[in-house]
């Protein structure tokens, strides 16, 4: 584990340094520090180092229903202009999603919930820290991405918002 101080040195240094990226893999965590599109701001994140295994479908090819090429591509095409009306709320950071502040406590918003600027929609944990993060914008949820306990990754979408 780092202790902040060290941390806040990395940081520093990276800061003041050409180099764009920088990731510390000790004692089974992983630090990672990162200078988005060459700007001042670092993002600094960590997460244990673990293995996931996820079950792999066992369905043959000639038995998943072949789509129609036309059909599917205007599919496409009226999903990707309804998407264009939607705000997307993206995790500021690598971590674990949560939709409540506590295993048993509501969630912070769901389908259909509206929200403001300033609402509370969901908290990313990263270094054990709990990070509330807020829609940064007005109207109604209309799509949940992810799971609850899922791993998010810097810049990933976790809601879509309709803007009021």
């Amino acid at each position: 584990m780092y202790k902040l101080s060290e941390i806040k040195e990395l940081v520093k240094l990276i800061d003041q340094s050409s180099l764009q990226e920088l990731e510390i893999e000790n004692e089974g965590f992983r630090l990672l520090i990162r200078k988005p599109n060459k700007t001042e701001s670092v993002i600094v994140s960590s997460a244990p180092t673990q293995h996931s295994y996820f079950p792999v479908s066992t369905t043959a090819p000639e038995q998943v229903p072949a789509l129609n090429a036309e059909s599917g591509a205007a599919a496409q095409s009226v999903k990707s202009e309804a998407d264009s009306n939607l705000h997307k709320i993206v995790s500021p950071m690598v971590g674990t999603f949560y939709q409540a502040a506590s295993p048993g406590a509501a969630p912070f918003v769901s389908l259909g919930s509206k929200v403001s600027d300033k609402t509370a929609v969901c908290i990313v944990e990263a270094m054990k820290l709990m990070n509330e993060i807020e829609a940064e914008i007005k109207g109604e949820i209309v799509e949940i991405l992810v799971e609850n306990g899922q791993l998010v990754e810097y810049g990933q979408p976790l809601f879509l918002v309709k803007p009021e």
